[in-house]
């Protein structure tokens, strides 16, 4: 088992969980895809018990059976947890400060799946850095492109 740290894209809602799988998933409901304005989002499951938030996030009652942490000063969405009776909570793979562990190990709500968004491996890749336009804006904005 292995802690690790995350937390919102400004900073001000940080949690550390206590990690014992590399196993995600990746969700494609409809309430997920417009939570976080995407096609599906990547989640880990743990024990609510295995999350301490060092700082609390907002809470956002999605429906009637559940309700979504999130940081309401950037809108980072961070997780999913069931209103009741919920044993475990899920934690958005990408709000980790270092989510290169988290492999995919299934799809669910597949109803809501978007077919031509999973497999992308033939797509042309570019980098950031490759586009001049943005690079010279974070350039003159702070002397360095982003992480």
């Amino acid at each position: 088992m292995n802690t690790m740290t995350g937390g919102c894209q400004c900073g001000r809602v940080r949690y550390s969980a206590e990690i014992e799988s590399d196993d995600a998933y990746l969700c494609h409901c409809r309430m997920c895809q417009r939570a976080t304005g995407g096609v599906s989002i990547a989640f880990v499951n743990v024990p609510v018990a295995a999350v301490r938030w060092d700082s609390a996030p907002d809470w956002y009652q999605s429906s009637p059976i559940a309700h979504r942490p999130f940081c309401a000063t950037c809108g980072t969405p961070l997780g999913f947890a069931f209103l009741k009776d919920g044993e475990n909570v899920d934690l958005t793979v990408g709000s980790f400060d270092d989510p290169s562990r988290f492999k995919p190990v299934h799809h669910y709500a597949t109803e809501s799946m978007h077919e031509a968004w999973i497999d992308t491996r033939d797509l042309p890749r570019i980098r950031s850095e490759q586009n001049e336009n943005v690079r010279q804006r974070w350039m003159d904005a702070c002397g360095k492109t982003p992480d």
